[in-house]
């Protein structure tokens, strides 16, 4: 598998929510990434993708919560999000995709 590939199955999806705006302020910008990603790899990614430097990344491993599907129990998947800090000056427009 090529290395480019590989990035792109690093980073899956930006995370667009209210937070998530909100530390775009702080040059911070918010990714799902695989459960099995470190983070030297989504600094890897990130920084091939985006042309980019990263300073800093944070992860957060979210359990799944246990949800009622038409009165059975189940329970949504486990995700990792990153939370990738840049250097000043760089940006990442994630509103125009890859």
């Amino acid at each position: 598998m090529t290395l480019e590939v590989r990035h792109y199955d690093t980073i899956l999806a930006p995370v667009i929510t209210e937070k998530a705006t909100m530390l775009s302020e702080n040059n911070q910008v918010v990714f799902q990434v695989p459960l099995t990603a470190t983070k030297p790899e989504i600094k890897a990614a990130i920084e091939a993708l985006f042309k980019v430097k990263v300073k800093a990344v944070n992860t957060i491993r979210v359990e799944g919560k246990t949800k009622r599907f038409r009165g059975k129990l189940g329970k949504r998947v486990d995700f990792k999000k990153a939370i990738v800090t840049l250097n000043e000056g760089d940006t990442i427009d994630i509103s125009t995709g890859l």
